[in-house]
């Protein structure tokens, strides 16, 4: 089975949830950006992969999420930390890494069961939902430390990664 376009697809998502973890390392988890603490932006967009990258109609909640947790428009009670956010990425990367690594480019013109969308579908609707969510959650850290988060592309990411070096140059 031919997996060239899952790769390239794989390849992107590698390096979206690079440049989020850089998010997650950088941002002020306290700062409010439209009525809501910035860690809340960060779980909204984590839950959403989390969710719609496979398929909604067969999703189960993370144990520790309560009703409206993942709602920009609801403050509720409960706030997550920085490391129960770092842990959740790294449970959502791993199961959508995993999840690309079963797929061959002929599944990607598939529905997943229950739903109306091709696997493709949902898979680019979420790269676009979290690439906005964490441009606007960088653009808080840039607006508070002057600094930019160091975001990587495609040449960026294959030369290898500095933890120690976060910002822009």
């Amino acid at each position: 089975m031919e997996r060239r376009l899952t790769e390239s697809i794989k390849a992107t998502t590698e390096i979206m949830f690079h440049n989020f973890y850089v998010t997650l390392v950088t941002c002020d988890m306290n700062y409010i950006l439209c009525d809501m603490p910035i860690w809340k932006h960060c779980y909204h967009t984590l839950h959403s992969c989390d969710q719609w990258f496979i398929n909604p109609t067969q999703y189960e909640e993370p144990p520790f999420h309560e009703a409206g947790l993942n709602s920009l428009d609801y403050m509720g009670e409960k706030v997550l930390s920085r490391e129960e956010l770092l842990e959740y990425f790294e449970q959502v990367k791993t199961k959508i890494l995993n999840y690309l690594d079963s797929l061959n480019d002929e599944n990607l013109y598939e529905k997943p069961d229950g739903y109306k969308h091709i696997r493709l579908e949902c898979i680019m609707g979420q790269m676009r939902h979290f690439y906005c969510h964490l441009g606007n959650i960088n653009a808080t850290t840039i607006i508070e430390t002057n600094k930019w988060p160091r975001v990587v592309g495609m040449s960026g990411y294959e030369s290898g990664f500095d933890k120690n070096n976060l910002y822009e140059e």
